[in-house]
């Protein structure tokens, strides 16, 4: 049984939710590029989503993540990353803006100079964030780093709600059931657009890390059944598990809007096809391509897409529109996930854009 989206949204809207950002976010064809690459080629502008100056896709899992933070009454939320989290600060902000003490604990896989704060880590400290940095141990891998991080978390909710706390765990993205509804509500919100428009999208390009913002996606495009191929492309490596998890993230979602079931799944592993070609050599670390995709998009339509995740999957984009994987005349989506915030952090992440 497939749905309408106006029945999506009726099933959303039974659920918490705190408004966090400005929506619809805009989506228009991009003609400059259009023309030049011979595709119908439109972008959805979830870097706009507010209502913090630096949005992205996180406020859409937030705006259900925090929602449930108020409703189980929580006067703490826990959240993890990389020092420049797109993440960890939008969900610093969120909570600050809802009267929560927001924790962070952040790898910190880029040298920090406590003289020369940058970009999203200062504006964590701005919204008074209690941070903490995990040092990477020699030879230890980032997302080694990062586990060892979640258990000094876990260990830290236990004493605070030891004293009486009630604390929220976020995982890294915003990336379980309740956050990935955030992005059946996105593609709803992005398929309501389209139909206003009369396109009917042949390929949705974004780029995907923890998972959750494609969980959503492809939950939310099985739900209206609808066609568009979605191509999901990694800023990180990826394990053999993850197509699994997201499906499982899917249906999670799924199940809390109160559709589908474990023996009827909506979503199938098989469903997800996560491209790992183009983050090399490393997350947070750019590369040559992304940096051409980046001055590309910026010298012929004005917008900017960041170096670690957007940047990427706009370069893997037009990769494919070169090697013929987008067929010339293909109605395709762009959706930007926000990070322009790196353009002010460590050249490190930064790279070659100047």
């Amino acid at each position: 049984m497939t749905y309408t989206t106006k029945e999506a949204r009726e099933l959303l809207g039974k659920l918490p939710k705190t408004d966090l950002g400005f929506f619809p976010t805009p989506l228009y064809k991009l003609d400059k590029l259009s023309a030049e690459l011979g595709i119908e080629l439109y972008i959805k502008r979830d870097d706009f989503t507010g209502s913090n100056l630096f949005g992205g896709n996180k406020t859409r899992k937030l705006e259900y993540l925090i929602g449930k933070a108020k409703a189980e009454g929580c006067d703490h939320v826990f959240t993890y990353g990389a020092v420049q989290s797109n993440h960890a600060m939008q969900t610093v902000w969120a909570a600050a803006k809802n009267g929560i003490k927001p924790v962070i604990y952040l790898a910190a896989i880029v040298p920090i100079d406590e003289n020369d704060i940058k970009a999203n880590l200062l504006l964590d400290r701005i919204y008074d964030a209690e941070i903490h940095y995990i040092e990477p141990l020699e030879g230890e891998s980032f997302m080694d780093t990062e586990e060892r991080s979640f258990k000094m978390g876990e260990e830290h909710i236990k004493r605070l709600e030891a004293e009486g706390h009630k604390c929220m765990n976020i995982p890294v993205g915003g990336a379980d059931e309740t956050g990935s509804l955030g992005y059946i509500g996105g593609i709803t919100e992005l398929y309501e657009q389209a139909d206003a428009l009369g396109v009917e999208f042949d390929y949705l390009y974004h780029a995907t890390g923890s998972g959750g913002t494609m969980a959503g996606m492809m939950a939310g495009r099985n739900l209206l059944g609808r066609s568009t191929v979605i191509r999901s492309i990694s800023a990180m490596e990826i394990g053999r598990s993850y197509a699994k998890h997201s499906a499982s993230l899917s249906n999670g979602a799924l199940a809390l809007m109160g559709i589908g079931s474990p023996d009827e799944p909506l979503v199938k592993a098989e469903d997800f096809a996560p491209d790992d070609n183009y983050y090399a050599p490393g997350y947070e670390i750019p590369n040559e391509a992304t940096t051409k995709a980046i001055k590309l998009l910026a010298k012929t339509e004005g917008i900017l897409v960041d170096p670690v995740y957007s940047g990427k999957a706009f370069s893997a984009l037009l990769d494919h529109v070169k090697t013929g994987k987008i067929e010339q005349g293909s109605k395709v989506v762009f959706v930007h996930t926000g990070g322009a915030t790196v353009f002010f952090a460590e050249k490190e992440i930064l790279g070659d854009v100047f």
